[in-house]
C-alpha cells in the first residue's frame, strides 16, 4: 500500500497531533542516535557521556553537544516537515512551498531589512527582559530565569569561536540548519494547518509565530523572537515561497554569529548586541523607520509579481 498523501484526506486537527507526534518521536530518536554518534566518535561511554554533558567549561563537552544539537535539529524539524507533507500531498516540494524561487528584489531588501532590524530587536529583547511576574508566581519567575541564565551560558559557550572553522560550523549548526528546519516546521506544515483550521491566514501566521518562540524555551527574549515570527510567516504569505523566509532566517541568524565573532575577535569595535539598547530611542526609531519602509517595498513587489503572474 502507497504511503505517499495517505493522510490527504485528514481534518487541520488530525494533521496537527500527526505533526506534534512525529516531532517528538523525530526528537527522541535523533538526541539518540546523536549521543550513539558523540559516544563513538569521542570514545566515551555513555554512562560517563551524560555526567560530562553538565560540564559546559570542558571543550569536549561543547563539541560533543554541539553534535547533539545537529542531530536533535533535524529530529526535531526537517525530518518531520518532510514527512507531514509526503504523507498528505502527492506534491510534498509544493505543499511546503519550495517549488517557487524568491524574486531578486525580495531577496535583497528583505537581507537589508534584517540588517537595519538589528537595533528595533535588541530595543526589544530589552524590553521582554525587564519582564516582571506577580509575586504569587514568585517560584515560577525563578525558574524561568534559572532557565534562562542556563540557556545564556550554552549559547554562550557555543560561541566561543576561536578559529574559522568554528565560525564555519556555528553558521551551520545555528544559522542554516535552523533555517531550514524551524521554516520547514513552523511555516511549511504549522502555520498552514493552523490557517486552514482557523480559515484564517492572520491567526495562522501569529499562533505559529507564538509557538516558534515558546519552543525555544528562552522566555526574555519571547517578543522579539516571536516578531520575527510574524514576519517570516507574512513572508511566505506574501511571495508564496518557502524560501523566503528561510533567507530570512538565515540572515538573521548568520549575523548574530558573524557579528559575534567579529566583536570578540577584535575585528570590530562594536557589540551587536548592544546596538538600540541602552535607551538609545532615536536609534530604534531609524530602525523601525527603515525596516518597516524595505519590509513595504518587499510586499509591493510580490504583490506586482503575483498580479503579473495572474495577467499572463
Amino acid at each position: 500500500m502507497p504511503l505517499k498523501a495517505i493522510w490527504a484526506n485528514s481534518t487541520a486537527f488530525s494533521r496537527l497531533l500527526l505533526t506534534l507526534g512525529m516531532v517528538l518521536i523525530g526528537l527522541v530518536v535523533f538526541t539518540f542516535i546523536g549521543l550513539l554518534a558523540a559516544a563513538f566518535i569521542y570514545q566515551v561511554d555513555p554512562i560517563q557521556l551524560q555526567e560530562e554533558l553538565n560540564n559546559f567549561s570542558n571543550p569536549r563537552t561543547i563539541s560533543i553537544l554541539k553534535l547533539i544539537q545537529t542531530f536533535s535539529a533535524i529530529g526535531a524539524f526537517i525530518f518531520p516537515a518532510l514527512l507531514i507533507a509526503f504523507l498528505v500531498d502527492q506534491h510534498p516540494m509544493r505543499y511546503l512551498s519550495l517549488n517557487k524561487s524568491i524574486n531578486f528584489f525580495s531577496g535583497v531588501m528583505i537581507m537589508v531589512a534584517l540588517i537595519c532590524a538589528l537595533p528595533l530587536i535588541n530595543f526589544l529583547g530589552e524590553l521582554n527582559s525587564r519582564m516582571t511576574l506577580p509575586s504569587f508566581l514568585a517560584g515560577i519567575e525563578d525558574w524561568m530565569k534559572d532557565s534562562e541564565a542556563k540557556t545564556a551560558e550554552l549559547i554562550n559557550r557555543f560561541l566561543d569561536m576561536k578559529t574559522m572553522a568554528d565560525l564555519l560550523f556555528n553558521v551551520f549548526m545555528i544559522a542554516l540548519l535552523p533555517a531550514i528546519g524551524e521554516e520547514l516546521l513552523f511555516r511549511g506544515i504549522i502555520q498552514r494547518i493552523l490557517s486552514d483550521w482557523s480559515k484564517n491566514i492572520h491567526i495562522g501566521i501569529w499562533t505559529s509565530a507564538i509557538l516558534f518562540s515558546a519552543l525555544h524555551l528562552q522566555f526574555y527574549g519571547f517578543l522579539p523572537r516571536m516578531m520575527l515570527g510574524g514576519l517570516l510567516g507574512y513572508l511566505l504569505v506574501w511571495s508564496g515561497s518557502l524560501w523566503l523566509p528561510i533567507l530570512a532566517h538565515f540572515v538573521n541568524n548568520a549575523s548574530a554569529v558573524v557579528f559575534t565573532y567579529l566583536f570578540k575577535e577584535n575585528l570590530i569595535a562594536l557589540d551587536a548586541d548592544k546596538i538600540g539598547t541602552e535607551n538609545n530611542y532615536l536609534l530604534v526609531l531609524i530602525s523601525v523607520a527603515l525596516t518597516g519602509s524595505l519590509i513595504w517595498l518587499v510586499y509591493k513587489k510580490e504583490q506586482a509579481v503575483k498580479k503579473k503572474l495572474s495577467m499572463q
